[in-house]
């Protein structure tokens, strides 16, 4: 009975067998070169997504440069203006100050003349009025004190008018002068006013430039920004595009996984069905009870001998391959038996052997995540101590982020 039970068993095996993929390592090959194209094309998609980013930050920079400039010129161009008001309320006092003084000059011009006319006068009066001479009109005099009051008189009168005369005459030089002072003002200030109008009209001219360069800078960017957008929009979806291609490829490896299992399945089930012994002990799970002498050297033999304790035991801080192991003492028991010395810690072995790229990793590597470490066995499978409930088993490469493959055979 339990050769027949047995020989069923192979013929579902074989019947499994037959149903699976043939193809699948020809799909594995194709997804890879699709996604290495995938991820061409996104390397490439990056360097012009960083080239417009650069080109943004260089825009953008120029622009708050441009937009510093056009606060000076406009607190310039606000000083300026107030300058050209201040201007003209100087032009205007001073015109004001320049009529002031032409009446000054035209009243104190009147009085000399009507001083001259006066003095005149009375000197014609006195000295050629008539057939009466000066020294007549003294000895008609009464007295002699009549006559030195009249000398006195005619000498006092000649006196007056001669300062009276004299005072209109500096008074309208000094008007004068000060008419000429207020003119040479007056145009020194226009002069000056000329000046701020010419700036003022440089700097609105040079401010109406500055902000049609800004507007376009604004409108350049807008580009850049669409740009980078797009460029981001491909990355976003190349990165679905290769997780896609990853999860198909995860699940041509379970398939792989379950067609090997199968084959080693009935592979052993036609042993069993031979021969009623065995000389090495299993648990329930199919772990080896003793360690079996390593053979070979490479790193596929490493991977190989370490696949035979899957269903053993995890045991924190262990190292037996038998009794129960951690992660880093399940990879470093295995070396050991290969007379390889590595570090006792998952954290180390980061540091163990060389490194090489996830994309060249071979059998025997070790891969190692955040606080964890694996065996490789190829085809993105790993064999490692995973946690107390599952023990020593089987995975993919990539059910974690990986921060290191490490190379110790080869």
């Amino acid at each position: 009975m339990r050769k027949n039970l047995t020989g069923l068993s192979v013929f579902l095996l074989t019947a499994i067998l037959a149903v699976q993929p043939v193809q699948a390592a020809r799909t594995r090959d194709q997804i890879a070169q699709e996604r290495e194209k995938t991820k061409q094309e996104q390397r490439n998609t990056q360097s012009q997504y960083e080239e417009v980013q650069g080109m943004l930050g260089d825009l953008e920079e120029e622009q708050s440069a441009l937009e510093e400039q056009m606060q000076e010129l406009d607190a310039q161009l606000v000083e300026v203006i107030a300058s050209v008001g201040l201007m003209e309320e100087l032009i205007g006092e001073t015109q004001v100050q320049i009529q002031e003084a032409q009446a000054e000059y035209d009243e104190a011009k009147a009085r000399e003349d009507e001083q001259y006319a006066a003095m005149k006068k009375r000197i014609r009066y006195l000295y050629e009025e008539g057939n009466v001479s000066y020294v007549e009109l003294i000895l008609k005099t009464g007295s002699w004190s009549d006559m030195l009051n009249q000398t006195e008189y005619v000498e006092k009168l000649s006196e007056y008018d001669a300062n009276m005369l004299k005072k209109y005459i500096l008074l309208k030089e000094e008007v004068a002068i000060k008419q000429a002072q207020l003119e040479d003002r007056e145009s020194e200030l226009e002069a000056q006013h000329h000046e701020l109008e010419e700036e003022k009209a440089a700097m609105e001219e040079m401010m109406a430039e500055m902000e049609e360069i800004s507007a376009d800078y604004e409108v350049q960017i807008a580009k850049v920004r669409q740009q980078a957008a797009t460029y981001k929009a491909q990355i976003k979806q190349q990165n679905a595009q290769l997780e896609k291609l990853q999860q198909e490829e995860n699940e041509i490896i379970r398939q792989e996984e379950e067609r090997r299992k199968a084959e080693e399945a009935a592979r052993k089930a036609a042993q069993s069905g031979g021969s009623s012994s065995t000389s090495v002990e299993t648990t329930a799970t199919g772990g080896l009870k003793t360690v079996p002498p390593p053979t070979g050297s490479t790193g596929a033999d490493i991977a190989q001998y370490a696949c035979q304790f899957v269903g053993n035991p995890y045991v924190a801080g262990g190292t037996s391959l038998v009794n129960g192991a951690d992660c880093s003492g399940f990879v470093m028991a295995v070396y050991q038996q290969y007379g390889y010395k590595l570090p006792r810690n998952s954290a180390s072995m980061r540091s163990a052997g060389r490194e090489v790229s996830y994309d060249q990793a071979q059998a025997g590597d070790i891969i190692c995540y955040a606080g964890h470490v694996a065996i490789y066995l190829g085809g993105g499978r790993i064999v490692h101590a995973s946690t107390e409930r599952t023990g020593i088993k089987y995975g993919y490469a990539n059910y974690r982020p990986i921060l290191t493959v490490r190379r110790i055979v080869g």
